[in-house]
């Protein structure tokens, strides 16, 4: 079991020395001393040595102010009470107002039933000021920790930009007790438990607290970051064109030691926060999700792990949604958005059929073309079919020099056209599909070389395609879907 500590300990481990600044006045309309709920109160306090269920203020994280709310669950197990409200409001609009990102940190039963109702419909309240804060921009930070169940959960506790959680922590909707009281039986071990809901795409990654300072400050250098607007000379000079045979690049695209996203983030990417699945339960394995920096930009990247698909998790409706969970993250913050488009293709099977597969590419290009960020997307390597269409709309597009796109693999457009997959190589050479075409027909805007395969040169091509990437950042501003559909024109 992972150590337990409560809001004063937490504050001292993760804010740095110089301590934190408390926002807290008096709770009002506190009961008669003397009523039973006046007396609970008067045992909480001397039991948490604090006279509410939260704390909050502001302090320093590795130097950069945030505002906080941490839940004291040795206070009436964390409820929240009408008084507990309004601080954790209080605490939030005033983050808003000054600018500052906010972290929560839960821990709680939900709501305080002393109150009842009035107590309960708060949680409505929390989450509107919560939300404020996400509409001007403001990163929202969430470390769940043991326990957080019911309306807490339900509410401020599930709105985080980035979540984390405290290792083995119980967290769910229904306490395990009131479930067994209410259904005669216990609930089914292992579900609520933070490691699962990891796993699950629920939350982003289980993290102890001595390691939460370095965590959170990591995602607030990118989150709270703004790309440089240097312009001028940010944009990379165009790699040669090339006259590589297109069979040639396909398969050089398809070797499994070729690097990915995955290295690209690894051997070119600064302040790399990996976020996991939607938040929604699913995880989409074949998809990508992080923050970072390349060159110093801060960008969201949402990239197709080609080596994850190729190993049994290909990419389906939840990998989509997953990249639209990254959309919504940089159009919300104001970030850019990098794409990396790496794929043999999307899942073929019924049940992607049947959760919407084509559907979320339609989304995912319908969110692309019309993010109110600037958007960058690197060609990686293999290009195939509408999961890589999901992707490709950008303000700037770069391919690597093997890299192809084609609407299917070519064995499968030999089958349409010739009834054979033996003419492969010949199908793609006539469709264009090679980074070289790209660039001819205006699809790409540059190329980032290969010398002579990306395979053979994984960390000095993953360092020159980072480059790349953060040059294009610089000075890069959102365009319109006008001006991203503008590229496709036939030029007639």
């Amino acid at each position: 079991m992972a150590e337990r500590v409560g809001a004063r300990e937490l504050l001292r481990r993760v804010l740095d020395e110089d301590g934190w600044t408390s926002w807290d006045v008096p709770p009002a309309g506190e009961p008669e001393p003397g009523t039973p709920y006046g007396d609970d109160l008067a045992a909480a306090r001397d039991r948490a040595g604090t006279d509410e269920a939260v704390v909050t203020g502001e302090g320093l994280l590795r130097g950069r102010r945030v505002a906080f709310v941490v839940s004291e669950f040795r206070f009436l197990a964390g409820s929240i009470g009408l008084a507990t409200a309004d601080r954790i409001v209080a605490a939030v609009e005033r983050a808003t107002a000054e600018g500052l990102p906010l972290l929560a940190a839960p821990s709680s039963g939900g709501t305080r039933m002393q109150e009842g109702t009035a107590a309960f419909v708060q949680m409505a309240r929390i989450t509107a000021a919560v939300m404020a804060h996400r509409a001007a921009g403001l990163p929202y930070l969430v470390y769940l920790r043991h326990p957080t169940t019911g309306g807490v959960f339900a509410s401020w506790g599930s709105l985080g930009h980035v979540t984390a959680a405290e290792p083995g922590a119980l967290i769910g909707f229904l306490g395990p007790r009131v479930y067994e009281g209410l259904y005669g039986e216990p609930f089914p071990p292992g579900v609520q438990v933070a490691e699962n809901l990891a796993a699950k795409g629920l939350v982003d990654a289980v993290v102890g607290l001595d390691d939460l300072a370095e965590v959170a400050s990591r995602a607030l250098s990118v989150l709270c970051a703004r790309p440089p607007r240097d312009g001028g000379d940010a944009v990379p000079g165009r790699a040669p064109a090339c006259d590589d045979d297109a069979w040639d690049s396909i398969e050089r695209s398809r070797r499994p030691d070729r690097p990915g996203v995955r290295e690209l983030l690894r051997h070119g990417a600064a302040d790399v926060t990996p976020l996991s699945g939607t938040g929604q339960g699913e995880a989409g394995r074949g998809l990508t999700l992080a923050l970072a920096r390349f060159d110093g930009a801060p960008c969201v990247l949402v990239g197709q792990d080609r080596r994850s698909q190729r190993d049994g998790h290909a990419l389906g409706p939840a990998g989509l949604r997953v990249a639209r969970r990254g959309m919504g993250l940089a159009a919300e913050l104001g970030l850019p958005l990098v794409t990396v488009v790496d794929t043999p293709g999307a899942v073929l099977s019924a049940e992607a059929e049947e959760g919407g597969l084509a559907g979320e590419i339609a989304r995912c290009l319908a969110d692309l073309v019309t993010l109110p960020a600037p958007t960058l997307c690197l060609l990686m390597g293999e290009g195939t079919g509408g999961a890589a269409l999901a992707l490709l709309p950008a303000d700037r597009v770069l391919a690597a020099r093997h890299a192809w796109l084609a609407p299917l693999p070519p064995e499968g457009a030999s089958v349409i056209v010739h009834r054979t997959a033996s003419r492969a190589a010949e199908m793609a050479a006539s469709q264009g599909v090679r980074s070289a075409d790209l660039l001819r027909d205006g699809l790409v805007d540059a190329l980032v070389d290969e010398r002579p395969d990306a395979a053979d040169e994984p960390e000095e091509f993953c360092r020159r395609a980072a480059a790349a990437i953060g040059r294009e950042l610089s000075g890069l501003a959102p365009g319109t879907a006008a001006s991203r559909q503008a590229r496709y024109r036939p030029s007639r």
